[in-house]
């Protein structure tokens, strides 16, 4: 459903560069072509050929070599495919030589993912940062789209209509990323005064991260019956969604799952879903979903735990939970401290799951009886705001006050503590 068409498929060649000195992240191979067909599939499109090329650099103009564009334009035709996309990305004037040399749209990675993107967005808020990211995308591409109105240069009228209208719409477009960072930044805002009285009632914030199609859907209906589909495809859910998780008798939370994370994936697009992806920063725990029979397995998990360590505040305990684990051989599956095979799907590790989740939470924590004398009723504001109060009695010896507390406070409340 490339460009919001939902009844054309779109065909297309998918083109992967691998050159000398290339990051892994920049690279381009068979296991990473493989997952630009799912993503092509994912956005409504068909592949019809795959073509890895290796070079010693790319070249500068074509970003393959113009034998390797010939090569492409004839699998264009024998394919009859109207679309070239690259797994790597190109730069504004690779893309506009190679639609010149292929006679067909290009599109690269980031572009692809975009697609998908404004597809899935459906709260205000993704379709903010989906806006976004495309205007930070289309800004250093938007001469390429005035070719129409390109002249000679020197001639007299070189300068004429469309560089104007080129400046007013770089001008229109940078006031509206303007105008939709200055949203974002009351969404953030909102999402901090959330953040504030969760911090308030004490209500611990456990979030949901995981390579796209690791299942984190899957296991957020399964742990709290939220109902959310959960289809077998890239980015199938993009707006963050949060439950509320009876983890036991003695401890609730807030479960959040998060957008999935990707190889090669935009620095414009994580920066674009800081809004949502700063949850990492404030949650007490992660839960790290890996598709434990993914091939592509350890790959995708170290992708995962970069983000990680770049979003999410240092120290924050993770759970690695190993989820399809009743498709992977028993064999392959690691045991260890936070380590965890389930099955989201079958629901097999769901008690193990939350168990494990409030070992986690309730680590230096107590519950406590306390006796507060009326004159140290000031006390019960200390624990409203700093600890998970169930329950508060008035009566005629004090304030019977039953709550969970650090230990901190446990010791600066020591002497009203009520044994047994």
């Amino acid at each position: 459903m490339l460009n919001g068409e939902a009844t054309v498929i779109e065909r297309a060649v998918l083109v992967g560069l691998n050159a000398d000195g290339f990051s892994k992240e920049e690279t381009a191979t068979e296991a990473t072509l493989d997952e630009l067909e799912a993503l092509l599939e994912t956005a409504g499109g068909v592949c019809t050929a795959k073509v890895l090329q290796n070079r010693h650099a790319p070249d500068p103009h074509s970003f393959v070599g113009e034998g390797k564009v010939e090569e492409i334009r004839r699998l264009l035709e024998t394919t009859e495919a109207g679309m070239v996309v690259f797994d790597n990305d190109l730069t504004p004037s690779q893309n506009r030589a190679l639609e010149k040399l292929t006679g067909v749209k290009v599109l690269d990675r980031s572009a692809l993912i975009l697609d998908i993107f404004a597809q899935r967005a459906r709260t205000k808020e993704g379709r903010l940062q989906v806006e976004l990211a495309q205007y930070k995308y289309l800004l250093p591409r938007l001469a390429g789209m005035w070719t129409h109105l390109e002249r000679q240069e020197g001639a007299m009228g070189s300068r004429g209509p469309g560089e104007t209208q080129l400046e007013t719409d770089r001008r229109l477009i940078r006031r509206r990323i303007t105008r939709l960072e200055a949203e974002l930044k009351e969404v953030r805002q909102v999402r901090a005064v959330q953040r504030e009285r969760r911090r308030k009632n004490a209500v611990p914030v456990v979030a949901l991260v995981g390579y796209t199609n690791a299942g984190k859907s899957t296991l957020l209906n399964c742990l709290t019956g939220a109902g959310i589909p959960a289809n077998d495809r890239l980015f199938d859910t993009l707006d963050t969604t949060t439950r509320r998780l009876r983890v036991s008798d003695n401890l609730e939370v807030l479960l959040s799952d998060t957008v999935g994370f990707i190889a090669k994936l935009p620095h414009h697009l994580v920066e674009a879903f800081k809004a949502t992806l700063e949850e990492l920063e404030y949650a007490d725990l992660l839960i790290h979903v890996i598709d434990a029979a993914d091939p592509e397995r350890d790959d995708h998990i170290a992708v995962v735990e970069r983000l990680i360590a770049q979003l999410a505040a240092p120290g924050t305990p993770v759970i690695s939970l190993y989820n399809k684990a009743d498709l992977a051989d028993p064999d392959l599956l690691p045991r260890g401290d936070n380590l965890l095979p389930m099955s989201a799907r079958t629901g097999e590790g769901r008690e193990a799951l939350l168990a494990l989740i409030e070992e986690n939470l309730s680590r230096g924590l107590h519950t406590v009886r306390l006796l507060l004398p009326y004159s140290a009723a000031g006390q019960l504001d200390t624990l409203h705001t700093q600890a998970s109060v169930r329950s508060v009695d008035y009566g005629a010896d004090g304030i019977a006050v039953e709550a969970v507390v650090d230990a901190a406070l446990y010791g600066r409340l020591r002497p009203y503590v009520q044994e047994g």
